[in-house]
């Protein structure tokens, strides 16, 4: 299987935030991450000294909350007016792609703004939609965390800060199967907050949650963990801390901190009856968002490890069939496909896999994550339990089949050929690259898998998980066609046949003007 790659042109992605700082950690116990080029990793402040869990609950936290408002940012956004679907003749019209998951979306305060309109077909538009959420400034230099479900397919997204200035961001990647996001505005000396580690949070510590809810402005409400390790979701990566903290509609992206100020997640999503705070929210953990945005604002998307098992809970019913202790922990094994990283470390099906690269595998959730957050090209110890005996294995970690490999942008003079759709990336269409995007097994083509959101391709309508069928009338079977068919076409209009939502369309993608044809 070919190595899915980017159609030419610069890779998107993008993550606004709101959330809590604190400015100040002991010296001894803060380590500050480089950044010291472009393409570097983040220059954010780790906090790793424990939480004094002996301490009594202050009288005020307003010390607290002095430190960490600083770092908590207003997310504005406006959405494009979208074409209209009529849904089996009811009459009822809907924009196509709303903001955010149906799940999550509701937690995201949104807005109504103008009337609607025609397009030149005559068709009804929906009125472009504002939304207000929250942000997080990560780093000193602009760059902000936020939801994915916030920036997702957003026009424009403006940071508003503590101090009022206002400023328009730029997405620089999104993660929508951790749903996160960051956004960079040109800031500079900013109040970044320090992160913990969230891997020390405890069941009972408390936390405050701070955002803006309802597009009211700034508010901080105060609660304890609840949970740790919750995936209720149905996100690709879930480990959510939950909180009773009060949460609601515009608190997504907003920072969840602890006693001291620092940043243990951000606050996400809810369970709730009404829409509003029922005391069940839920925080992406600091850890997990580190990393994610690292690979964002490094690489501008994430590339997760590839271990290549089928993988299963192990109950105490399957552990006495494979011969395993009643209180021993781990995955097991249901398949393993061939030439898989796994196949080739010697794993096989009914295996258990006990402890990953030394961490102890509770169940297949947590093996997940701990693959996750490797790297490609990893190795990792595996110790497992096969017909009761211990083995030890060593794996090497491919990338993840599907994701697309980053083609960094080529900088060109006026009037030099760039090629055309760029910034739209694609891939081969794997089995799973079908069954996430719901495509049928007999179209061909390359899949989008982003597209920037500032070029003539987005305006063209293109979007992840279309499938390009032609380029300029010449059948696209793979990604590696479709970018041949881009590199050395004509700059200008580009006729693009692309699948969409059930059906095949034609449009025109004018990169000399950004006009825009359907």
């Amino acid at each position: 299987m070919k190595t899915p790659r980017t159609i030419l042109g610069r890779t998107a992605a993008i993550v606004v935030g709101g959330g809590a700082i604190v400015a100040t950690a002991l010296a001894l116990e803060t380590k500050i991450l480089p950044n010291k080029d472009s393409g570097s990793p983040p220059a954010i402040t780790l906090d790793e000294k424990p939480i004094d869990r002996a301490a009594g609950l202050p009288m005020s936290f307003s010390s607290v909350i002095k430190r960490v408002t600083p770092s908590v940012v207003k997310i504005e956004v406006v959405g494009k007016a979208q074409p209209a679907v009529d849904f089996g003749g009811s009459g009822m019209q809907l924009p196509f792609g709303d903001f955010g998951s149906p799940d999550l979306r509701q937690f995201f305060e949104r807005r109504g703004n103008g009337g609607g309109g025609s397009n030149r077909a005559g068709q009804m538009r929906m009125p472009r939609e504002h939304g207000a959420a929250s942000g997080v400034i990560a780093t000193a230099d602009g760059y902000v965390l936020t939801n994915n479900h916030v920036v997702d397919r957003a026009d424009k997204v403006e940071v508003t800060l503590h101090d009022g200035r206002t400023f328009t961001a730029k997405v620089i990647g999104t993660d929508p199967k951790s749903d996160l996001a960051v956004v960079k505005i040109d800031a500079s000396n900013l109040p970044a907050i320090p992160f913990a580690d969230s891997s020390t949070a405890e069941v009972g510590d408390v936390v405050l949650a701070a955002g803006n809810p309802f597009g009211l402005g700034e508010s901080v409400t105060l609660g304890m963990i609840s949970a740790t390790g919750r995936a209720t979701m149905g996100l690709d990566y879930e480990d959510f801390i939950q909180t009773d903290a009060a949460i609601n509609p515009g608190n997504s992206g907003g920072a969840l901190v602890d006693a001291q100020g620092r940043l243990i997640g951000i606050n996400t999503a809810i369970v709730s009856r009404g829409g509003g705070n029922d005391g069940v929210g839920f925080a992406i953990p600091a850890n997990m968002v580190r990393s994610v945005m690292n690979d964002l604002i490094t690489d501008g998307k994430v590339t997760r490890a590839y271990l290549g098992v089928m993988i299963q809970d192990l109950t105490p019913s399957l552990a006495s069939q494979f011969k395993v202790p009643a209180e021993t922990k781990g995955a097991l094994v249901g398949d393993v496909p061939a030439k898989s990283p796994a196949a080739k470390a010697g794993l096989e099906s009914g295996d258990v896999i006990t402890h990953f690269d030394g961490k102890v595998v509770k169940d297949a959730r947590s093996l997940k994550l701990a693959v996750a957050s490797e790297k490609p090209g990893d190795k990792a110890e595996l110790k497992i339990l096969r017909d009761g005996t211990e083995k030890t294995l060593t794996a090497t970690l491919a990338p993840q089949p599907g994701s697309d490999k980053a083609i960094p942008a080529k900088h060109h003079s006026r009037g030099d050929n760039e090629g055309t759709l760029n910034g739209v990336g694609v891939a081969d269409l794997t089995r799973a690259l079908r069954q996430e995007n719901n495509i049928p097994s007999d179209v061909q083509g390359a899949v989008i898998t982003n597209v920037e959101q500032d070029s003539p391709a987005w305006e063209a309508g293109l979007r992840p998980g279309d499938v390009i069928q032609q380029i300029n009338r010449k059948g696209v079977s793979n990604a590696e066609e479709a970018v041949k068919l881009t590199e050395d076409a004509p700059n200008g209009d580009t006729l693009v046949k692309v699948w969409s939502r059930g059906g095949s369309r034609f449009v025109t993608v004018d990169e000399t003007s950004g006009s825009v044809n359907q």
